[in-house]
């Protein structure tokens, strides 16, 4: 078995509870895992365990490959816990399903049990008809108990315990309200492990917290992991009979958003990773044969990434000489002319593509259906995927010839056209993760060992 950790709402403290307790968990030996497409919150889940968090989302990749993940990945762990995203019933209408890709989707898919984390800064008495209404609501899932969050004195527990009394619903942990633990946050959530200097100041204090507010003695037989059995993989290496090819992946403070599903899929498929910094380093790897550039904050090192003139050249003259790319959210908006940050200023960037990326208020976010309308290093005609958008961005000109045709899954959910595919550039604000499509990973890695084009 193993537990998820599900909220009532976004901003009831899903993330504070989960690290707390894989705080805890860490030195026994914990898997993480996270709902939906997140990446900043599995960094975290990942500073704290030192395994890769994986996410486990039934619309990026399919419901067979989220059972398979989580099979595979608590194989070689006693403990594992699931952390939420938003309310627990909170998904998309497909599949003649309401609540798909939910918290509650993924514990009916996984058969777990369900701790229920309340933020309790503003109830008293109204904490049982919530827990109340959360238990009963779809029989299908099994409530094991509550986390009462943001406790404001020993008299407010009293009254939160007076509630909950008559649903006989276990009391599982109780976080006081924490003004001394702050993980700060920006324009796309959380701000990553990275740019944190006193991160592990904030993990010892959750860990403390984690050892002192939880009922241990009830949770351990929930989180600990069922007995093993084998797991097929059908996502198994290809033998190539060929030297691997190297993949340069830029992994700094700008580009960090990377599913490890997708990693792991490009090194089974033999791709030599290696990772590189588009901000530090002055030169691109060596004797590499493909770029892979993911999503993160290029808006917040724009001018650094512009100072880094040598790179900057380097990328441009790889990618007009049809050296295959990939290029996600961030990557896409590096690979314009350039980044018009949040005052408005310009900064050059690589300049292959031609338009700019300008910083906005509004948020484009959602599940999008895309359907490849030319052929591109990952794709062909035809194909579709299924992707995330998430950013606070916008191009100043759409491409001519798109590389995709889109629709959404929710009220954003306009069709349209998206992405650039040039030379041998696939770019794209549309995230992918590649669990459900590992035909992507393998043209990928197909296209550059057909052109042999080395840096």
């Amino acid at each position: 078995m193993a537990l998820v950790i599900a909220g009532v709402s976004s901003g009831v403290g899903k993330t504070t509870c989960t690290l707390c307790m894989l705080a805890y968990l860490q030195r026994y030996g914990v898997q993480s895992f996270k709902v939906g497409p997140d990446y900043i919150d599995p960094m975290f889940h990942q500073y704290v365990t030192g395994r890769p968090c994986r996410n486990l989302d039934p619309v990026l990749t399919d419901p067979e490959y989220v059972q398979q993940c989580f099979a595979l990945h608590t194989r070689a762990v006693d403990f594992a816990l699931v952390e939420g995203v938003m309310g627990l019933f909170d998904g998309i209408s497909f599949l003649e399903t309401t609540d798909f890709a939910s918290t509650a989707h993924i514990a009916r898919l996984l058969d777990l049990p369900v701790l229920l984390v309340i933020d309790c800064s503003k109830l008293s008495g109204s904490v049982g008809a919530i827990a109340h209404g959360y238990r009963s609501f779809d029989p299908r899932i099994t409530i094991a108990g509550v986390v009462l969050n943001r406790v404001g004195s020993d008299r407010h527990l009293e009254l939160l315990e007076a509630a909950l009394l008559p649903l006989h619903l276990p009391i599982l942990g109780v976080l006081r309200r924490q003004d001394n633990i702050t993980i700060p946050d920006r324009h796309l959530g959380l701000v990553p492990t990275a740019e944190i200097p006193q991160l592990d100041a904030i993990i010892d204090k959750l860990a403390h917290l984690g050892e002192n507010s939880f009922d241990w003695e009830q949770l351990i037989p929930l989180v600990q992991c069922s007995p093993k059995s084998p797991i097929p993989n059908r996502h198994a290496a290809i033998p190539t009979g060929r030297s691997p090819v190297r993949l340069a992946i830029a992994r700094d403070a700008a580009f960090s958003f990377y599913y490890q599903d997708n990693l792991d899929l490009l090194e089974q498929l033999g791709a030599e990773l290696i990772p590189w910094s588009p901000l530090a380093d002055k030169s691109l790897p060596d004797r590499v044969q493909g770029l892979y550039f993911g999503g993160g904050f290029p808006e917040m090192f724009a001018q650094q990434l512009a100072e880094n003139i040598p790179v900057r050249q380097a990328l441009r003259e790889a990618i007009l000489t049809e050296m295959p790319t990939y290029a996600e959210c961030g990557g896409l908006m590096y690979l314009c002319e350039f980044i018009v940050d949040f005052a408005g200023k310009s900064w050059p960037m690589v300049g292959v593509l031609p338009a700019s990326t300008i910083v906005t208020k509004g948020l484009t976010l959602g599940y999008r259906q895309a359907i490849a309308l030319r052929d591109s290093p990952l794709l062909r005609t035809d194909v579709v995927v299924r992707g995330h958008e998430f950013h606070r961005s916008q191009l100043t000109k759409v491409p001519k010839e798109p590389l995709y045709r889109t629709k959404g899954y929710d009220s954003q959910g306009q069709a349209g056209t998206e992405g650039w595919q040039l030379y041998q550039l696939h770019a794209s604000y549309i995230h992918l993760h590649w669990g459900g499509f590992p035909s992507i990973p393998a043209r990928f890695l197909q296209s550059m060992s057909y052109t042999g084009k080395l840096s």
